[in-house]
């Protein structure tokens, strides 16, 4: 009888800080301990606190062990599963004092600060279930939404449900999404079709790659749903090829369906066939706006299509397509078997149910969250991501990624949800949520952000191919120190330009980090044209290194780590930087023990 379970992340972040080998060494040490009947190990999908990795649970009492290497697991084994004794160096203890004092030595993952306030709902099944195993999928009500809307529901009374859950498309647009299915399903034609958009191309996000990954038979279940609301047939999944363990986990999820008579013809006895293909994406970012999607679905170069007409009525192969994106579908299952006000009673008025985050940047707890929806920006920061590192400032969230805006600090306390956001100039995005403190430069962090966009524009549309090139010679021109006011002036009136002329998404938006840090952090773009500084010290071209001379020992190690000998002195006497000689590489502040060189 197993009396033990040994849950261990196989989440891309995990595995690559080496969860495989634990499952293996955890197995051998079991079988050594002669524990192989009581105890067994189970692969999950991502558990969300990836800066903690490689992350190990033991249920029943949901004991958490973070950062656990190889050499640890013996340990782990003969103490915990043997002996009952916790390995206290390992177990995390992220939590308030008065509940670890009250739970004991077996705090469990849901106490600590990081999990308590989260509302799982696409993630409910990550961490929880191998991924890989069907039975464990429908031992936790997997397969039985489709169940029920199969031999209970009308395809009419499906999409009912999603449009009066309120559920918002979770892929950064926020259209509708019973409103989509009921546009497609309107649609009289021979072939329909469900595409789902798993190419997540934000810089920073990885929600939908942690579904596939931890939850994959969830997104089976789910198009499978939407293909019977609304007369499709046959569905694709839009997947980039950078996500090799989602891509094995969802193919082999899709065999096993097919297996147990739950895709392909006749499924449930209803009479309803669906099947479900993947396409592999290269990796280009365009390719997340849904027409693009779909041109490279059908074999061709993935650029957007002028609309209308709407995918709903010619959308893939030029037949009526509904397209969602991973965490959208994720919902679905559950709105299904726990219904519309289920769903509604969570979330604000517009914005209802919940919204899981790629947490990033200058945080102590990087990882995954799942939030309702109108949760504030500095409840995520602090209570859940433990706040900011080495007691820095917070200075601004970047919410959407390239396509995105930033909230400043001064608006920490703005809940989130898609029209507080778009009220403030930002957006929800797919989830992309990073964080920047006191040494971020906000002109920095827009040309980033341009920059990626200049590079994965497809280039069909001249507002978007040129103009954007344009605003990036301009960013370039102020962080390198020769910009001018008027130069500020034409980055916003060219801004303005191309979010009304672009063709689609990706062009319409990608002017949003320069609109916003110039609506929030203006004098910072004054400072780089008027004072020629770079308030935060990140723009090369407008940094000056300088040695204290009251602090300065006179050890010579900076004049020896120089590459271009721009320091000159004398043993035991002050330095001096020759500022027409130095190319600002740092070399010399890195070295420094006195705290002597500073840069400004």
């Amino acid at each position: 009888m197993i009396r033990s379970h040994v849950l261990i992340c196989g989440g891309t972040g995990c595995t690559s800080s080496g969860s495989k080998v634990l499952i293996s060494t955890f197995e051998s040490e079991i079988e050594k301990n002669g524990l192989a009947d009581e105890v067994k190990v189970v692969q999950t999908g991502c558990f969300g606190l990836c800066a903690l990795g490689p992350v190990v649970i033991i249920y029943p009492e949901g004991t958490f062990y973070s950062r656990v290497e190889e050499k640890d697991v013996a340990e782990i084994v003969s103490e915990h599963l043997l002996k009952g004794r916790l390995v206290e160096r390992l177990v995390y203890k992220d939590a308030d004092e008065a509940i670890i004092e009250e739970a004991g030595k077996t705090l469990s993952l849901n106490d600590t600060n990081f999990y308590k306030t989260q509302k799982r709902v696409a993630l409910r099944n990550c961490g929880l279930i191998d991924p890989e195993n069907i039975d464990e999928y429908i031992a936790m009500d997997g397969y039985a939404a489709l169940g029920k809307v199969l031999t209970e529901m009308k395809p009419e009374e499906v999409v009912q449900v999603v449009k009066d859950s309120g559920l918002r498309g979770r892929g950064g647009g926020g259209f509708p999404t019973g409103l989509k299915w009921s546009f497609t399903a309107a649609n009289s034609a021979d072939q329909k079709y469900v595409v789902c958009n798993a190419d997540e191309g934000d810089p920073g996000a990885f929600m939908d790659r942690s579904v596939l990954e931890g939850d994959p038979h969830c997104l089976i279940e789910a198009m499978t749903i939407c293909g019977y609301a609304t007369g499709a047939t046959e569905g694709y999944v839009y997947v980039r090829a950078e996500y090799p363990i989602a891509v094995a986990r969802l193919q082999k999820a899709i065999d096993q369906a097919k297996e147990y008579g739950l895709l392909g013809k006749n499924i449930f006895d209803s009479g309803f066939d669906f099947d479900l293909h993947i396409r592999l994406g290269a990796g280009a970012f365009v390719c997340g706006e849904e027409t693009a999607l779909m041109t490279s679905i059908e074999g061709n170069r993935g650029e957007p299509r002028p609309r209308p007409p709407y995918p709903a009525v010619k959308g893939l192969f030029g037949k009526p397509t509904t397209e969602n994106n991973v965490e959208t579908f994720a919902n679905i299952p559950q709105i299904i078997l726990k219904g519309a006000d289920w769903f509604a009673s969570m979330g604000t008025e517009k914005s209802k149910g919940t919204k899981v985050f790629a947490l990033g940047g200058k945080i102590v707890n990087t990882g995954l969250v799942e939030i309702p929806m109108g949760t504030t920006l500095r409840e995520v920061i602090y209570d859940i991501g433990g706040g900011i590192p080495n007691g820095k400032k917070f200075k601004a969230a970047q919410t959407g990624g390239p396509s995105g805006g930033c909230i400043p600090a001064s608006l920490i306390d703005t809940k989130i949800d898609y029209d507080n956001l778009t009220a403030i100039g930002c957006m929800m995005g797919s989830g992309g949520l990073i964080v920047m403190d006191e040494d971020n430069c906000m002109v920095d962090i827009a040309k980033f952000f341009l920059d990626f966009t200049v590079d994965e524009s497809c280039g069909k549309c001249a507002p978007c191919r040129i103009g954007t090139k344009r605003m990036m010679e301009i960013l370039e021109k102020i962080t390198d120190g020769n910009g001018t006011l008027e130069d500020i002036d034409k980055l916003e009136e060219l801004a303005y330009y191309i979010k009304e002329n672009s063709l689609c998404g990706l062009g319409q938006t990608a002017p949003n980090p320069v609109l916003a840090t110039l609506k929030f952090f203006r004098e910072e773009y004054i400072a780089h044209v008027v004072d020629k500084k770079c308030p935060a010290g990140v723009c090369k071209g407008l940094l000056n290194y300088t040695i204290d001379a009251d602090k300065c020992k006179g050890c010579t190690l900076c004049a020896r780590k120089c590459p271009v000998g721009a320091i000159s002195g004398t043993v035991k006497n002050p330095h001096v930087i020759d500022t027409t000689k130095c190319i600002k590489c740092g070399a010399c502040m890195d070295s420094c023990k006195f705290g002597a060189i500073s840069k400004g």
